[in-house]
């Protein structure tokens, strides 16, 4: 079932033609349409109580359905130019952002940019952005002073599942946090 989250991630983000799928203006794919598509491919079988499960279990609660379940979306992460309709939200005065190390030079140059993602993402706690940059090689978080950005007019999304979202983060509102703890 992981692979299978792994590959609706893909879908639901990045690649939704890839199983000849579209998404609206908001992000949503039309379940039905969703389950088909996957199980077209032959390499994942997928029914309505598999996808409830996904949706239910991910530890990232990375997937929403609408009220009666015909839809589903990712709740951020998107490379496609989606609205996810999120809510402006006044952050907490600080944020993090986890990274690999190799990134580390690039982004004391050039600060936090969303590249092929519509947005930067950012954790309320130290420990959920180690995690996040253990999947890039050795971690190193960035201490966001989230509350100061706003306060020059930066706009902070908080989406479904608990993620800090924002265009971008300026070099001079961020600094490496040095209390890493392996």
């Amino acid at each position: 079932m992981k692979n299978t989250s792994i590959f609706l991630s893909l879908i639901l983000r990045h690649k939704p033609e890839v199983i000849g799928i579209t998404l609206d203006k908001n992000g949503w794919a039309d379940v039905d349409s969703l389950i088909a598509g996957v199980n077209r491919t032959g390499k994942y079988f997928l029914d309505m109580k598999t996808l409830e499960e996904i949706v239910c279990t991910d530890n990232k609660q990375r997937y929403s359905f609408n009220a009666d379940k015909t839809k589903i979306r990712a709740n951020q992460g998107h490379s496609v130019n989606v609205d996810v309709e999120l809510k402006e939200c006044t952050p907490p005065e600080i944020l993090y952002h986890g990274t690999g190390e190799k990134y580390v030079p690039s982004i004391n140059s050039e600060g936090l940019k969303a590249k092929s993602r519509l947005y930067v993402h950012l954790s309320k706690d130290i420990e959920t952005a180690v995690k996040v940059g253990q999947r890039h090689g050795k971690p190193v978080v960035y201490k966001i002073f989230a509350g100061e950005m706003h306060r020059h007019g930066y706009v902070f999304y908080l989406s479904e599942n608990g993620v800090w979202l924002t265009k971008n983060v300026p070099v001079n509102f961020m600094q490496i946090n040095d209390c890493i703890t392996k």
